[in-house]
């Protein structure tokens, strides 16, 4: 008879954590939709700004072009959704911790939350470095490259995978410490190991940016550059956080 009010409780437990998820998503999505709905009558406007950088390096006077029939209008809608869920991260990002956060202990929390936080943010700095950066130098140098025979009219939807293949790109290089603090903290590797793999890391941050940029020396270092150094970055604070964050008793097996 136990056995089976066990069971019971464990299917409601589990049933009560599926509403709680889907609760928290519904709240998530809701949010990404409301931002989105009040961004789109400003759709064109908010495409016209992610071209920004595309538009000053083309010639006086020239233009994007669009090749299919419904792309005018489905390229800037994806735009605005993709800025929508932007907007609305800090609210879906609270979410997740809201449904996480009452099954981890003190420490844990500690280890979660700024882990969460620093990754959501490095990831919009990366975005943020390639937009304002790295793309006025690449299309700068794609333009002037371009043999004079050619008028240069990028398709908006080549430009719109461009460029969310290139954030993606330096959004994910920008989690780097992050990845080297997880490491370290779960006792996958050692910060004296990481020390010794710095000539690989160095040369397979140049070979990474070789195949994800286009083929220019500048943007190459322009994204492997920061990619060494945000390593140095996390083998520094990767210590730090693995003391701030040990449960009470691996700070009582350290002392």
């Amino acid at each position: 008879m136990s056995k089976q009010i066990e069971t019971t409780s464990t299917e409601d437990t589990f049933i009560s954590h599926l509403i709680e998820l889907r609760s928290r998503i519904m709240k998530a999505a809701v949010a990404v939709i409301l931002v989105f709905l009040c961004l789109m009558p400003w759709a064109g406007q908010i495409y016209d700004l992610l071209a920004l950088p595309m538009m000053l390096a083309l010639p006086a006077g020239s233009k994007m072009i669009a090749t299919g029939v419904i792309t005018p209008f489905l390229i800037p809608v994806k735009v605005t959704l993709l800025v929508a869920f932007l907007i609305a991260l800090p609210w879906v990002l609270y979410q997740v911790w809201a449904f996480v956060a009452p099954g981890l202990y003190t420490h844990e929390k500690k280890l979660v939350a700024p882990l969460v936080i620093s990754s959501s943010v490095l990831f919009l700095v990366g975005v943020a470095f390639c937009y304002f950066l790295v793309f006025g130098v690449v299309f700068k140098f794609i333009n002037d490259f371009a043999p004079q025979s050619i008028s240069v009219a990028p398709d908006i939807d080549s430009y719109f995978g461009f460029v969310m293949t290139m954030f993606i790109a330096f959004g994910m290089t920008f989690e780097v410490p992050v990845a080297v603090i997880v490491l370290v903290r779960m006792g996958i590797v050692t910060v004296e190991r990481l020390k010794a793999a710095r000539p690989y890391v160095i040369v397979g941050a140049f070979v990474v940016a070789a195949i994800v940029t286009p083929p220019d020396i500048m943007s190459q270092m322009l994204l492997a550059v920061p990619l060494c150094l945000l390593y140095e970055l996390g083998m520094f604070i990767a210590p730090l956080f693995v003391k701030a964050t040990q449960a009470p008793e691996e700070e009582t097996e350290t002392a």
